[in-house]
């Protein structure tokens, strides 16, 4: 690993990833290997958890497709040098701001979307004209052992390489003296990272979880809020860091809320054998899923298949906040329904919790929309839908406080990969004496006007 390290950093310096043809070269070749692969890609992510094809192409490669697309055709624009205006103190000369890569960085994947949430930020560090380790999730390991092998045969690794592993490998990459690390996973996992990080003052983007709340209030379109929020949240069996994490309905519309969540939940008929859902990723994510699961409060499902990690969609109602099952994170297909009778109390619930990763809300009216937009602090969100925020990557996706720092996605991504170097350009022709010795009143006088 150090070795690696080593070359991508000797070949970094070598400025050749500077060029942007060089960098599209890459990008072009990534996504060549991704198509030719993808009978692959889905055998593998289908032996880690039973993952449907269609569900493995909508949420993991054609996201993927998508930024190397937009990326190919705005990076000429990004990476040019831009022009910002200068100040009268420094007439006559201009300014501007040139981006560049920050260096080596390290990827850290996540399990539960191996592909999207490993590949997509290298595709805006080699954007950016970094170098890239990638260190995927050893949860989903054929997931990452097909990586490791399409991307290590199709790359020069000074270039571009995955290096699979588990802790150890994971700690060892951590102490080498990266110029950025990103991080996908666990809020717990993220705290060690950052720690790790500081030891060399490496920046880091963080992209972790947390409980994101959906309020349903009394003016929404209930069929409307089941369906989306339904599929939202049992989608990848609801092992997705941006899932509702529980629901907060308005008293006067709980009981028909439910019932349209049940009818939603039958009509999409969750099961294996039909390829509408996957399992839970391993055993230990099963039990602690399953210790979650309050018999006193199950409103529908409860159903459970040990030998073939399955939890099938399970409402609980009549929850509170001091419930076992609110106390962390849930990431699987289990939705807590707390009712509300005053909005305000119910916000305030919220805020008093750490700030989520993405907030719903399902509602007509623009004056409560306005409401939880301005007083709750999360990543990023939707007004009547859930999730597919996502999926537009004009939009920076990424958390706050303990739900994650920084964000990526489209230019955000080549952003957070890049450092943005500011260069005052001045003519020798002419110079004025007001900012040198010896100091005297009237020079005061005009520095205090040129600069206020």
């Amino acid at each position: 690993m150090n070795t690696v390290f080593q070359n991508q950093k000797t070949f970094f310096n070598s400025n050749q990833t500077k060029s942007v043809e060089f960098r599209k070269q890459q990008l072009r070749k990534l996504k060549k290997i991704l198509k030719e692969n993808e009978p692959l890609l889905f055998d593998a992510i289908y032996l880690d958890f039973k993952k449907a094809k269609f569900e493995t192409y909508t949420t993991e490669l054609s996201l993927l497709y998508s930024e190397i697309e937009t990326a190919l055709s705005k990076l000429n624009s990004w990476s040019k040098k831009k022009r910002v205006s200068t100040n009268l103190a420094n007439f006559p000369a201009k300014s501007y701001i040139i981006p560049e890569p920050l260096g080596t960085v390290l990827i850290i994947g996540a399990w539960n979307y191996p592909y999207q949430l490993a590949i997509a930020p290298a595709i805006a560090a080699l954007t950016a004209g970094n170098t890239v380790i990638l260190k995927p999730s050893e949860i989903a390991a054929h997931s990452s052992a097909i990586m490791a092998k399409i991307i290590n045969e199709a790359f020069d690794a000074t270039v571009f390489y995955v290096q699979e592993g588990a802790v150890e490998e994971t700690t060892t990459l951590l102490e080498l003296p990266f110029d950025k690390i990103f991080f996908t996973g666990s809020t717990q996992v993220g705290k060690i990272v950052y720690q790790a990080a500081a030891k060399n003052i490496t920046p880091v983007t963080l992209e972790l979880g947390g409980k994101s709340p959906t309020f349903i209030c009394k003016d929404a379109n209930l069929k409307m809020a089941a369906k989306r929020m339904v599929w939202a949240k049992f989608l990848n069996a609801g092992q997705t860091c941006i899932a509702p994490d529980y629901v907060l309905v308005e008293e006067t519309v709980k009981d028909a809320f439910l019932k349209e969540v049940i009818r939603e939940i039958e009509k999409m008929d969750y099961c294996i054998a039909n390829e509408n859902y996957v399992q839970i990723i391993n055993d230990k994510n099963f039990e602690r899923l399953e210790k979650l699961i309050d018999p006193s409060k199950i409103y529908f499902g409860g159903k459970t298949d040990k030998p073939e990690r399955i939890i099938y969609p399970t409402i609980l109602h009549n929850c509170t906040f001091d419930d076992l099952v609110m106390q962390e994170e849930i990431f699987g297909p289990i939705l807590p329904i707390i009712s509300y009778s005053n909005l305000d109390e119910a916000i305030g619930k919220v805020k008093g919790r750490e700030k989520p990763l993405s907030c719903y809300v399902f509602t007509s009216s623009s004056e409560i929309q306005n409401k939880i937009e301005n007083e709750l602090s999360f990543g990023g969100g939707a007004i009547n839908d859930a999730v597919m925020h996502i999926s537009n990557d004009k939009m920076p996706f990424g958390g706050v406080g303990a739900s994650g720092m920084g964000n990526y996605h489209g230019k955000f991504g080549f952003d957070t990969f890049s450092h943005f170097k500011s260069i005052l350009n001045k003519p020798t022709w002419l110079e004025f004496d007001f900012k040198y010795a010896p100091y005297t009143d009237w020079k005061q006088k005009i520095i205090k006007m040129l600069l206020g």
